[in-house]
């Protein structure tokens, strides 16, 4: 897949717009059609999402936490085997445009797109007036063609960012995940930290997260993810009480069996089970502990059973 910016003019493409924020089952749904379509018509396949969220700019007050960042949004994207992507940046004059001019200047004249494949509830315009209805009109005015991809529901709800975003939020992994079709993941960078984890015999690495959809505080069993090779390892989350209550929140990565140096790395760290609330210890020796029985509860767990973004099978 080659990513390419929003002024490089791919044309004569079988295309998909959307946000994609967490790349959830629905939008593999829609990726996984996209391909399909652009196999049979032996085009190209062009994924179109914009950054920053719209939201960002619309209502740049609301609390909207995302799901995955853009970097990781776009792995996830990757992995469905589309051709291009194009990153729009999104602007208050993209806002104002209406449906017609959307489609006219967008998906016509830049990009001569000639099929499009959406979501059933696609909405574009200004204020979302453009729905399914007018894509239809539209498509056969201009001569393209457009194909509505219907929602995934689990126990008849419908799959969205949505319901991912409070489920994560709430420490409800077991329900996020099924939605996303993959393990609850953060992908951050290690930090420095107070190296506190390793002056009592634990090192661990602090992650600064690229999105905003955490898990609540706790201690996880999870796998860390460095060059694709995946380790098991203990995650907090939280404000390390024992050694003081103004600490600010931290994450703090504890990688089994692991003594390598990955200060300013990337690591995608995809959960496993919630092993115990954050706790304030009586004693460092209390919590070194604890921490032994951490590991050892993190060590015999199975490792996550990985998900194939082009798929909505486990395997």
């Amino acid at each position: 897949m080659k990513k390419i910016s929003s002024r490089y003019k791919i044309r004569n493409t079988v295309a998909s717009i959307g946000i994609f924020d967490s790349v959830h089952r629905g939008h593999r749904k829609i990726l996984k059609r996209l391909v399909d379509e652009a196999r049979r018509e032996k085009r190209k396949s062009l994924v179109i999402t914009f950054h920053p969220h719209p939201r960002k700019i619309l209502h740049p007050k609301a609390r909207v936490p995302f799901i995955t960042s853009l970097d990781h949004r776009l792995r996830l994207i990757k992995a469905m085997d589309v051709d291009f992507l194009a990153v729009v940046k999104f602007t208050k004059y993209i806002s104002t445009m209406n449906a017609e001019d959307f489609i006219s200047d967008i998906i016509v004249r830049t990009l001569n797109i000639k099929a499009l494949v959406v979501g059933e509830n696609f909405l574009f315009g200004k204020n979302g007036k453009g729905d399914f209805s007018a894509l239809k009109k539209a498509a056969k005015k201009y001569g393209f063609k457009v194909f509505a991809v219907r929602s995934v529901k689990i126990k008849g709800k419908v799959v969205s960012s949505t319901r991912i975003r409070r489920a994560i939020e709430k420490g409800d992994l077991k329900s996020a995940s099924l939605m996303l079709g993959r393990p609850v993941a953060i992908l951050g960078t290690v930090v420095k930290g107070r190296r506190v984890g390793r002056k009592i015999g634990f090192p661990t690495a602090n992650i600064d997260p690229h999105h905003e959809a955490i898990p609540p505080s706790g201690v996880y069993a999870v796998d860390a993810k460095l060059k694709n090779r995946y380790y098991k390892a203990v995650l907090n989350i939280g404000r390390s009480p024992t050694f003081g209550p103004s600490i600010e929140p931290t994450i703090e990565l504890h990688i089994l069996d692991f003594n390598k140096i990955i200060y300013k790395k990337e690591v995608e760290i995809a959960f496993k089970k919630k092993l115990r609330n954050e706790k304030r210890f009586s004693s460092i020796g209390s919590l070194r502990e604890q921490i032994k029985k951490d590991i050892q509860k993190a060590s015999v767990l199975d490792s996550v059973r990985l998900w194939r973004a082009s798929s909505n099978d486990i395997l």
